[in-house]
């Protein structure tokens, strides 16, 4: 009886568990698709359980469908268009990638009273089709600035 029940406590704890998701909240509107071109910046950081590569920050140019550069994301998260439009992100929720080698999937919400000009409407951006951008798997000397591409979408809410 005992094992049975064990078994079945386990099935419910399993049960329980949220499947991650990058799904954008129902109603939500696409504002902006664009490819993200650039690196990850890692460095050396000390931990508790040693020295590690850490994200320092991103560092890559925003291009439209046709390859033109219509702004820049970077430390923040921060995603800013030629054209003045910015947001900021915070609360990443990841998507382990499909692809091996290469950085999560991501829903990030907006944060609160940054999204301006043409991207103010802005209440989450998903990060997807990602390709590279993880850090070495070890070696952790100096600053390593890692490649990556990206799909970011912009979205605003219902």
């Amino acid at each position: 009886m005992f094992v049975l029940l064990a078994g079945f406590s386990a099935l419910v704890v399993t049960a329980q568990q949220p499947t991650p998701s990058v799904d954008v909240p129902q109603g939500a509107r696409v504002v902006l698709q664009a490819k993200g071109d650039g690196v990850q910046i890692y460095t050396c950081t000390e931990t508790p359980t040693g020295v590690k590569w850490m994200l320092t920050r991103p560092d890559a140019k925003l291009l439209d469908a046709s390859g033109r550069v219509i702004g820049a994301h970077f430390a923040g998260p921060t995603w800013r268009l030629n054209d003045g439009g910015q947001v900021q992100g915070q609360n990443p929720r990841e998507l382990p990638n499909p692809h091996d080698g290469s950085i999560a999937w991501l829903l990030i919400d907006a944060k609160p009273g940054t999204a301006t000009g043409s991207l103010a409407a802005v209440a989450n951006i998903t990060r997807t089709e990602t390709h590279g951008g993880l850090a070495p798997p070890s070696g952790c000397q100096s600053a390593q600035d890692v490649a990556k591409t990206a799909a970011y979408t912009f979205y605003a809410a219902k």
